[in-house]
């Protein structure tokens, strides 16, 4: 769903977003459910049923069928080709271009919950001339909807073909909202397909190390704050970089400042594991633009079609590229969150806010917004990095717990993104 980092709405319940349920395909054993750490919370008005299942390892990649596709070192690659095709670039300038592919498509996996949206994400590596294409499909009880695209993507290194979203795609059974799957009624199972494509004439290919997909029920229109939990006390060491001293940069990704909250967002937490372009690959930016590593994210991630640098997967795809574990999930309540601040791993979250309902804001409401989860007092507030504060100084605040957990619960359904070095370990409830 497009987001407006700083759109002025009457309520942030008028965002129709979802949450996920706990699917029971063959998940990676390294991955904790979503729905662990919310499950032994206290009852909670509100509180959001959530799911995320992931193929991150040999084990699980190898129960998805493969067709032109191998997996070793625990992620995807492409093998002896399934076939070619051509793809055309809406965005660019050459026609028809040939490519090699192979897919991987996973078993249907069943949710534990009943579900009405679905987002997907993927980890992954593209050298220029490679990209990959995404796809998700639904069964609503005897109905199987079609194959939908929700991303062409191919990130790290300029000179590759345009990200784009897909749009409007509907059948019977679901229609795509920019990077979210919608569902016409309750729904239980789902699968995943990616298509990995290289240049014909090259032995390059897409490197996948992980898939995924988060399912939920509609967004609560209220929730009751949750009891502080396991992080009261524990604030983590985040950079604080703010989108507004953008403000003019790059029209043609969007002109930075108000628009610029997701990838401002993402460099906070690259920056958290001392990770990110390096001075080579933001080269192109001019001197005099400070923190041009956000500049870099924008451009990267920005979403040809939806015209912004705030689609969900593809944040968490380009976090992925510098060899982090990244993906987008939603979390039942802020109780559900604080696991992963206990251990050290800060969240990205999607709010929505009207005037009044989030005190100490920079920003009086919005429609549509990214920040970092990074700490929580002693007595349980949350503490962030408020990319929309004027001046990197101002970006870090203190909300009410309350006041927050309904701007991201009833906004995006408790939708985050998780990016954290492989080799440290999530929560696992």
């Amino acid at each position: 769903m497009r987001r407006i980092c700083l759109g002025i709405v009457a309520t942030a319940a008028a965002m129709l977003l979802v949450a996920p349920p706990a699917a029971t395909a063959t998940p990676d054993p390294a991955t904790p459910p979503a729905a662990a750490a919310s499950a032994k919370a206290p009852a909670q008005r509100g509180a959001v049923a959530t799911d995320l299942r992931r193929f991150a390892s040999n084990k699980a990649l190898r129960a998805g069928s493969r067709n032109g596709v191998r997996v070793g070192k625990g992620s995807l690659r492409i093998g002896n080709p399934a076939g070619v095709r051509r793809y055309t670039d809406p965005y660019g300038d050459r026609q028809g271009l040939r490519y090699a592919y192979g897919t991987w498509t996973s078993r249907w996996t069943r949710s534990s919950h009943a579900y009405r949206e679905l987002v997907p994400s993927w980890s992954a590596k593209t050298p220029v001339g490679t990209f990959l294409e995404v796809q998700v499909r639904v069964r609503t009880g005897g109905r199987t909807g079609s194959w939908d695209c929700l991303g062409i993507w191919a990130g790290g290194k300029l000179g590759g073909i345009h990200r784009t979203s897909r749009g409007s795609q509907s059948d019977d059974v679901a229609s795509v909202l920019t990077d979210t799957v919608r569902t016409t009624s309750n729904a239980r199972r789902w699968q995943l397909r990616v298509k990995l494509n290289r240049r014909t004439g090259t032995s390059r290919t897409p490197v996948v190390a992980a898939l995924a997909a988060t399912t939920s029920q509609l967004a609560p229109s209220g929730v009751s704050t949750s009891s502080p939990g396991v992080a009261r006390g524990t604030s983590i060491k985040v950079p604080r970089y703010s989108q507004m001293i953008h403000q003019g940069h790059y029209p043609q990704w969007d002109n930075g400042g108000e628009a610029w909250c997701s990838p401002t967002s993402t460099a906070m937490v690259l920056g958290r594991w001392n990770s990110g372009p390096t001075r080579k690959q933001y080269s192109w930016v001019p001197s005099g633009h400070r923190d041009p590593w956000v500049d870099h994210a924008a451009r990267m991630t920005y979403d040809y079609r939806y015209s912004g640098a705030g689609n969900w997967p593809f944040s968490a795809a380009y976090a992925s590229t510098f060899s982090l574990d990244a993906f987008v999930t939603r979390l039942g309540s802020m109780r559900a969150a604080e696991p992963y601040i206990a251990k050290g791993i800060p969240l990205v979250l999607s709010i929505s806010f009207g005037a009044g309902e989030l005190d100490g804001s920079p920003i009086s409401s919005s429609n549509g917004h990214i920040l970092v989860l990074r700490g929580f007092t002693k007595k349980g507030n949350p503490i962030v990095n408020d990319p929309a504060a004027a001046r990197n100084p101002g970006v870090r605040r203190v909300y009410k717990r309350g006041q927050l957990e309904r701007a991201w619960l009833t906004a995006s359904a408790g939708t985050a993104y998780v990016i954290h070095p492989r080799f440290k370990s999530l929560p696992r409830g």
